[in-house]
């Protein structure tokens, strides 16, 4: 099949605009992973959430900033501590409830349940404690 040079320019602009596309979708997609999914996912490195707004709110000198750091950094890592205590409760919790869950479903029902519960605890194990 001949293409005339009518039809290449055509063909070569419709690839071009879908080249185009594809690569402004990936800086998209990469700006939004740095900007808005970073600012969520916080490292530890990073100073504790409420240090720069409350620097800002209410004017902190830079010692003070020190000093707020370390106290939200050691509430967190208290915060934690309990988190780790209180886990194996919830998981017993959350357990029995799908224990009970499980006695209510049809056997066609409870496959289902089960990759439902896959999933979730997947999601969960992928979220970073706060």
């Amino acid at each position: 099949m001949q293409f005339s040079p009518t039809n290449r320019k055509a063909l070569a602009l419709i690839v071009l605009v879908l080249v185009l596309g594809v690569a402004l979708g990936a800086v998209g997609h990469s700006l939004f992973d740095r900007r808005v999914l970073g600012a969520r996912t916080q490292t530890r490195t990073d100073p504790p959430r409420g240090v720069t707004r409350l620097t800002t709110e209410l004017n902190l000198s830079p010692d003070q900033q020190k000093q707020l750091s370390a106290i939200l950094t050691d509430m967190q890592h208290r915060f934690d501590a309990v988190r780790q205590q209180m886990n194996p409760q919830f998981d017993q919790i959350r357990d029995q409830g799908h224990d009970q869950i499980r006695q209510i479903l049809t056997p066609e029902q409870r496959p289902k349940f089960e990759d439902f519960l896959r999933r979730a605890a997947d999601e969960r194990r992928k979220r970073p404690n706060r």
